[in-house]
């Protein structure tokens, strides 16, 4: 037999024992393989199980192109096409049918997913072709401005979409250079997005939270990152990102009527003994790293974003007034228009950069081997050498949460809402004798 017509010899050999007599394309088939020990309502069991059948033209025995299944259930046993090429998605399809059989019964879930041998979509038309999270995104990616902003709602969907089939598992998708990203990306994107249901949303919210077991604050935190990614996801679908969009859309939409958990207070706590975290860096961090300590500075004594910092401009600095400008440049783009404006600097504090300007090089305020890369789809920056070092030294000094640059942030918009002396620490420098204007954190 001619192996050169499968994907795969594993294939082959389906088809010859079917010719043998053997019954591979029915039950053999399933539960020939290693099933482990996932339970039929878990989707990676129906990974295993689903099966190509057999069909003879011209003489030769092929493979359909879409996935089945078989199942017994009270004595009776049927097989379902899954109408669909792609794995991930066929082996949701079959374990939502498994849900709906032990539910329901026969005939509901017969109704419900054997009406029709194409139980997925109906059959695609020239001008209408079946879209997919790809097809989708794609269009999303023509029709917006703001390509980094999107590409962060697409990061969120795509999580999203990668956990309700079953994609997630393993470390391959991080897997930048031996091609498992795009391995991943590629099976992501082929999944038709009208099988992205609310009804899946709202099982993935539920798993999600449910990893999280009984400690309260793992559950809080839990809550927290599900409304964030939930709401980044959900902006791919708002009207106004959608009116310009020209690929078929399916009703309802992957978000509608999925509810999101009580909002949890996001008010920062300060639990860092700020000044002294202040004189620690004065005494070490400015003789181990200058570019680092002057990082240090513009995060906790003026609250610049990590891109900010990154890509900060000696020309922001408006010397006669003691302020810096947060203003787009050649390079860099603030993260809304709110960002833009004049922030004030203690004199003192834009003296000791004065002095940094006058033993610089180049137009950037943190000096860095790495150039900028405003063309980047992904978040790049050009300090992260020096970002690593400070965050390495904030660890070691009783920072501990997963943004510690951030941190220092927030602990300066705390200080400024307590009215309190931020520079007190600082070499030669007054306590704060003026009134900060507090953007968003």
């Amino acid at each position: 037999m001619d192996k050169g017509l499968f994907h795969t010899y594993a294939e082959a050999d389906q088809v010859m024992k079917a010719h043998k007599g053997a019954d591979m394309n029915a039950k053999s088939v399933q539960e020939s393989n290693l099933l482990g020990h996932f339970s039929k309502s878990d989707v990676r069991y129906w990974q295993q199980t689903i099966f190509r059948q057999t069909y003879t033209r011209n003489g030769k025995t092929l493979l359909t192109k879409d996935w089945a299944m078989k199942i017994a259930h009270e004595g009776r046993r049927e097989t379902f096409p899954l109408g669909t090429p792609n794995k991930a998605a066929a082996a949701a399809r079959a374990r939502d049918i498994y849900v709906s059989l032990v539910a329901n019964g026969w005939e509901p879930t017969l109704a419900q997913y054997k009406k029709q041998p194409q139980t997925a979509d109906p059959a695609p038309t020239a001008e209408q072709p079946p879209c997919t999270v790809g097809e989708f995104l794609d269009a999303i990616f023509r029709t917006s401005t703001n390509h980094r902003a999107v590409e962060g709602y697409a990061k969120a969907f795509r999580q999203i979409v990668s956990d309700i089939f079953g994609l997630s598992s393993g470390r391959h998708k991080y897997d930048y250079r031996g091609g498992g990203h795009a391995k991943w990306l590629t099976e992501v994107h082929g999944i038709k997005l009208k099988e992205v249901t609310p009804a899946r949303v709202q099982a993935w919210k539920r798993s999600f939270l449910a990893k999280a077991g009984t400690d309260a604050l793992t559950r809080r935190k839990a809550r927290i990152s599900v409304n964030s990614t939930m709401r980044q996801a959900r902006s791919l679908f708002s009207p106004k990102r959608l009116r310009h969009v020209q690929v078929p859309l399916p009703n309802p939409l992957p978000f509608a009527d999925v509810e999101f958990e009580p909002r949890q207070s996001m008010k920062y706590r300060s639990s860092i003994d700020i000044e002294a975290l202040i004189e620690a860096a004065n005494q070490e961090l400015r003789d181990q790293s200058l570019e680092a300590y002057k990082v240090f500075l513009l995060g906790v004594a003026v609250g610049l974003r990590r891109k900010e910092i990154d890509l900060l401009e000696w020309s922001s600095f408006r010397w006669e007034h003691n302020v810096i400008r947060i203003q787009p440049t050649r390079f860099f783009h603030p993260k809304s228009e709110d960002s833009i404006g004049d922030l004030p600097v203690d004199p003192e504090v834009m003296g000791l950069f004065r002095q940094y300007q006058e033993d610089g090089t180049g137009p950037f305020v943190i000096q860095s081997q790495r150039p900028p890369l405003p063309s980047k789809s992904r978040q790049y920056y050009r300090c992260e050498p020096v970002f690593t070092d400070l965050v390495v030294w904030l660890r070691a000094h009783g920072i501990t949460g997963n943004k510690p640059l951030h941190t220092l942030r927030k602990e300066y918009g705390s200080l400024l809402t307590r009215n309190h002396g931020i520079h007190a620490g600082l070499p030669s420098v007054a306590p704060c004798r003026f009134t900060y204007h507090v953007r968003t954190l």
